[in-house]
This record gives structure tokens, C-alpha cells and sequence, in this order.
């Protein structure tokens, strides 16, 4: 891959993307996949101004060994260490750049049980650290390519080649080969508009259907606003985008008003592992049942993670016609298939979701309706044919979706 190309999307990331300030402090968490251009993210953060980066690295393959070998007790402790990191996050406001390459099966043969129940141990003591975070600083989740990632896409090809070619359609996704800080500019007002139509609207709840059985109502909050591309991080008001790329225009819905059945029209990768061919049937907001074709059980534990895993967090619109979509790939990657398809996200809400959530705590904001939970699990319901209906208070309907693309 020409270095020139990766420069330009190093410096996307980093500067649309993270939008990093003089002095401010940032955690790059990756894989060992692509070293190099994580030197290159490195070098941008320190020319933006920044005073210390710390990479995180991680190995699928050695964490799989830790689930496996590890003891619940252990995999479920909350060292010191780990307190006075989250403490500094707190209190630097520290940058997060996520650069994902994770082997969709990575997880495979690990004991799903065990991770949820050491994900449940840890969750009351990182929860705090979290709510003090909330909207507070900047994040930003990418992508590069990794072997079994790009082998998973392309089994025909060579690794290298399937790497390469996943570079391709990576940068192809995030407008690098255009004038990319200009590009995403211009989108970001494009999704401005649209936010602006569906806000106008002040829809009480949308109506979902499509021929693969997907019929699905959910609420909407009287005080939600939709939400799409950059967002402002309370309190130093640093514009930035958290997801490179990013097609979705997205709310947050009320909890407990949500019923009929959702149909997923892409797989799910969860805790290293697919869920595949699946469904999930709503009564009262809540989850009731799940089947899939291929790890159910993983499905079911999702949902039974705590007491609001089995609501809904998050509910974003994708035209069917969109950049990622019309790839023809399958990614298996939650970042770029979300931005291909409609989708919902089951656990935790967004509270900037609320029109002037900055006045209120987190526990006001769920007590107006936004979910509490330690996940937030995206999965994708867009199709072809879906088409999707906004009712009023008043009853007055606007149809929003039309065979899969917008009608607006």
C-alpha cells in the first residue's frame, strides 16, 4: 500500500477523527497487525499537539489463551492498576483511538459463560469511571486490516493479497482518496440535514417492515434528537467524529416501547464469535425471544448480560444505497457493516440523544427513558425492500424509508 495513502488516512483519524489539541493526552488501543501505520497514527497525535501517547497492544490469540487458562476469579478482578488508569482517564480526559482488526473468529472455543460472568464481576467498578467520562472527550473508531480479517473477507486470495485488497476497501469507505478533511466536511453536513428533517418531524415512533419478516414498532422520547457524523464533547466543545467511517444518522429510543420482530440481515460478531442468521422478537421494549442459526446461545447470554441488555439503546438509519453497501462486502465487522444497513443496538443509550442532556445527571437521563447497560451491541436489520414510517403525536405519518433508501 502507497505510504502516501496511509499518511492521508493516519491524518484523517487523527485530526477529523480524534480532532487531538495541544496537550491533551491519547490511548491508541490495537492489534500488532499494522505497526507501522500505528507509528504513523503516533507521529500525527504528536504533530496535533499532543503530550503523551500510549499504545495499547493486544493479540487475539493470547487473549484467547487467557480466557481459556485463566480462572473466573481472575479474568473478574479490577486491579489497582487498572483503577488508577481509569482514574487518569477521568481526569486527563484522555483521546481513545480504537484501530480495529479483529479476527471475527478469533474467540472461537472459548467458554462464552465465563466471559460474560467476568464482563458482569468487572462492570460495577468500571460503570462510575464510565458515567464521568460520558460525553466528556474525544473517541474515535477506525479500521486496518489484519490477516485473518482480510482472509475472512477473501478466502480465495493469499494473506497478503487479502490484506491488501482490504487496505483498498478501507480507504475506498473513508473518503481518504478524496481531499479526505474536506470530504468528510461536506458529509458531515449532508447528515446534518437529514438530522434536521427527522428533528422537525418530532416523531413519537417508527414503524418497520421488510418481506424477510421484520414488523417492528419502537418509541421514540419526546426529548430525543437525532444525531449523525461529528458530535461536540461537553465542556471543551472539540468537534470530532467517533466513528471513520460513518454513513448512520442515529437516536436514541425511549425504553419499554418496542414490540414485534427484527430480522438481522447481516451476522453479528460478538465476543470473537458469529451470530448468524437471527432474530429477535420485542414485547413492552423488551427482547422475549431470540433464535439463530448459529451461536444462540452466545445471543441469549447478550441479552441477559444485566437487566437492560435486553432493551434497546440505539436506533440509526442507513440508506440501503449507501458507500459501504454498494462494496458487495460483507465485512464482519460491526464498524463497517453498521454503516451498510439500518440496525438497532441493544443495551446502553446515548444521553446526547437528549435535547440539553448536558443539564441533566446520567440517572435523570434514564429516568427519561435512556437504557442503562454495560453493552451496546449493534445489530443490522436494513434491506432492499424495508421501508420505515414516522408517526407523530398526532398521528400524521411521513414515510422516512422507501425500498431500503430515503424518502426524504
Amino acid at each position: 500500500m502507497e505510504q502516501s495513502r496511509l499518511k492521508k488516512y493516519a491524518a484523517l483519524i487523527v485530526k477529523c477523527g480524534l480532532n487531538v489539541q495541544k496537550g491533551q493526552e491519547v490511548i491508541i488501543r490495537c492489534d500488532l497487525d499494522q505497526p507501522d501505520f500505528v507509528a504513523m497514527c503516533v507521529e500525527e497525535c504528536y504533530k496535533c499537539g499532543a503530550e503523551r501517547v500510549k499504545v495499547d497492544w493486544s493479540y487475539m490469540p493470547i487473549t484467547k489463551l487467557g480466557y481459556n487458562y485463566r480462572s473466573l476469579e481472575t479474568l473478574s478482578e479490577f486491579t489497582a492498576v487498572e483503577k488508577a488508569e481509569w482514574e487518569r482517564k477521568v481526569e486527563k480526559l484522555t483521546c481513545l483511538l480504537w484501530l480495529d482488526s479483529d479476527d471475527p473468529d478469533g474467540l472461537d472455543g472459548t467458554d462464552s459463560e465465563k466471559i460474560s460472568k467476568a464482563n458482569q464481576a468487572r462492570y460495577p467498578f468500571i460503570k462510575p469511571y464510565r458515567d464521568a467520562l460520558e460525553n466528556r472527550y474525544q473517541w474515535c473508531i477506525a479500521a486496518v486490516p489484519g490477516k485473518a480479517w482480510a482472509t475472512k473477507i477473501y478466502p480465495d486470495l493469499d494473506p497478503q493479497a487479502a490484506v491488501e485488497k482490504l487496505w483498498e476497501d478501507i480507504l475506498l469507505c473513508s473518503r481518504v482518496d478524496e481531499d479526505p478533511i474536506k470530504a468528510w466536511k461536506k458529509h458531515n453536513e449532508n447528515l446534518a440535514k437529514r438530522c434536521k428533517f427527522l428533528n422537525d418531524c418530532r416523531f413519537a415512533k417508527l414503524e418497520y417492515k421488510s418481506k424477510n419478516g421484520t414488523d417492528f414498532t419502537v418509541g421514540l422520547n419526546d426529548a430525543g434528537i437525532f444525531l449523525g457524523g461529528g458530535e461536540y464533547a461537553l465542556g471543551s466543545n472539540i468537534y470530532y467524529n467517533p466513528n471513520i467511517p460513518s454513513e448512520e444518522v442515529f437516536t436514541t429510543p425511549v425504553r419499554g416501547i418496542a414490540e414485534g420482530k427484527v430480522v438481522a440481515t447481516k451476522p453479528l460478531s460478538y465476543q470473537g464469535k458469529l451470530i448468524e442468521n437471527f432474530w429477535i422478537r420485542f414485547e413492552n421494549g423488551k427482547a422475549v425471544e431470540v433464535y439463530a442459526e448459529r451461536n444462540q446461545d452466545l445471543l441469549e447470554k447478550m441479552i441477559s448480560m444485566d437487566e437492560g441488555a435486553a432493551y434497546l439503546g440505539e436506533v440509526a438509519l442507513i440508506a440501503h444505497d449507501s458507500p459501504i453497501n454498494n462494496t458487495g462486502i460483507l465485512f464482519y465487522n460491526t464498524l463497517f457493516d453498521e454503516n451498510a444497513s439500518c440496525h438497532l443496538a441493544l443495551g446502553r443509550g446515548f444521553n446526547n440523544c437528549l435535547e440539553g442532556y448536558e443539564k441533566y445527571t446520567v440517572e435523570e437521563c434514564e429516568k427519561m427513558g435512556v437504557n442503562s447497560s454495560m453493552i451496546h451491541v449493534d445489530f443490522m436489520i436494513g434491506s432492499a425492500d424495508m421501508s420505515i414510517v414516522g408517526v407523530t403525536k398526532d398521528g400524521k405519518r411521513v414515510t422516512v424509508f422507501e425500498d431500503g433508501n430515503w424518502a426524504i
